[in-house]
């Protein structure tokens, strides 16, 4: 018999992630969430029975360092839209943790393997509902982009989401916007083609 996800507790637990991510996620101290986290995961490893009274620190522990395929979103969007726990093997292999996390995603899988995939379910929404506060430019791309240390390999959609910022005549719809400066428009990034 499929196991449920519990829809109702994950959109809860987003909500409560959501909402210590974005009070941490402030421009005039860029590194506080990260330290936050960085504390959470130390503390969660040590004592993950915390998770019982507080388990949205879990999502907020690992927001920004786990991955999503493209092959994964879409289990993942049919686990969500028909509220099914994947089993332990499906759902492995959908996730990237960062090989710094593993130690911590062990521990909690030993203390509840469904919080931390309810958890993962909740990373997840957050980045495909947009909810998800846009990360430091230090942490997305040196924490983040092309990093060796995740578990498997990533797809990234970052290339069709710049493409969709055009307007189909090779212009850049935001280069009329008032204080656009188009003295960024010639920066590349590693493997970005023109």
């Amino acid at each position: 018999m499929t196991k449920k996800l519990n829809i109702q507790k994950i959109n809860q637990l987003k909500t409560d992630a959501y909402e210590n991510i974005d009070s941490y996620n402030d421009p005039d101290t860029p590194k506080a969430l990260e330290q936050f986290s960085a504390k959470i995961k130390a503390i969660l490893q040590a004592d993950p029975e915390m998770l019982e009274s507080v388990p949205e620190y879990l999502p907020v522990a690992l927001f920004g360092r786990v991955k999503f395929s493209k092959e994964a979103k879409l289990k993942w969007a049919k686990w969500v839209q028909t509220a099914t726990l994947p089993a332990w093997d499906e759902f492995k292999v959908t996730v990237a943790f960062n090989n710094a996390d593993l130690p911590l995603v062990k521990t909690v899988r030993d203390y509840s393997e469904t919080l931390l995939i309810e958890s993962c379910a909740v990373l997840y929404l957050l980045e495909q509902q947009g909810k998800a506060p846009a990360r430091s430019r230090n942490s997305s791309s040196e924490d983040q982009d092309d990093e060796p240390g995740y578990e498997e390999d990533y797809d990234s959609d970052d290339r069709d989401e710049a493409d969709d910022d055009y307007n189909g005549n090779g212009r850049d719809d935001d280069e009329d916007e008032e204080g656009y400066d188009d003295a960024y428009d010639d920066i590349r990034f590693k493997g970005e083609g023109r």
